[in-house]
């Protein structure tokens, strides 16, 4: 007979840490709103853009943490 299926501890982890980046990003990046205010609107957009894509990079090994307990594939 299979097992009965086992919750991870790592998920609930991961979730709160995956909340902690979102903050930590957004405070770091509200840090500087002064100064990318001072640009043109022009130029606003790419800097809010690509910050806000960004902050994704680090969620690929820790989702595949979450998943597995490994940080590399």
């Amino acid at each position: 007979m299979n097992e009965p299926y086992k919750p991870s501890w790592r998920k609930p982890v991961g979730m709160f840490m995956i909340i902690g980046l979102i903050i930590l990003w957004a405070f770091l990046i509200g840090s500087f709103a002064h100064q990318i205010g001072q640009l043109p609107g022009w130029a606003q957009i790419p800097v809010y853009l690509v910050s806000g894509i960004i902050w994704i990079l680090p969620l690929k090994p820790l989702l595949l943490w979450m998943e597995t307990g490994r940080w590399r594939v």
